[in-house]
């Protein structure tokens, strides 16, 4: 999970993904995801700005009217691990009045990807 660049296989609203370099995958390791957006493509450039191997990882994106922070913690449970993924996308200036909505359409766009993820892995369903 912490190579981005395998977004597009679990995430169904990432059209394409790469690894911008090569080598570890660590703090400032950077990748590409291509998204759509209101009907056209769109390529966020995701750094990694939070490492500690084994535990967590964050990758945050940043545009002129978009900010992606995304982070993974994983909790090492007896029969396996445990990971929690959090996203917090949000528009900035003055596009930020339409955060609520964005919220909406994203949360529909995060569920469809965790039950992939889930499928993905073999993981059981929510059970909400």
């Amino acid at each position: 999970m912490t190579n981005f660049a395998h977004a597009e296989k679990w995430d169904p609203g990432v059209t394409a993904a790469r690894r911008v370099e090569s080598g570890e995958i660590g703090l400032d390791s950077q990748f590409d995801l291509t998204v759509p957006s209101a009907g056209r493509v769109m390529t966020l450039r995701y750094r990694v700005t939070d490492f500690e191997p084994s535990r967590r990882v964050t990758f945050t994106a940043t545009t002129p009217r978009l900010r992606s922070v995304d982070t993974l913690t994983f909790t090492q449970r007896p029969a396996g691990c445990e990971m929690t993924y959090d996203a917090d996308l949000r528009f900035t200036g003055v596009a930020a009045l339409a955060n609520p909505l964005l919220a909406l359409a994203f949360r529909r766009i995060g569920n469809r990807a965790r039950d992939s993820l889930r499928a993905l892995l073999g993981s059981p369903p929510d059970a909400s």
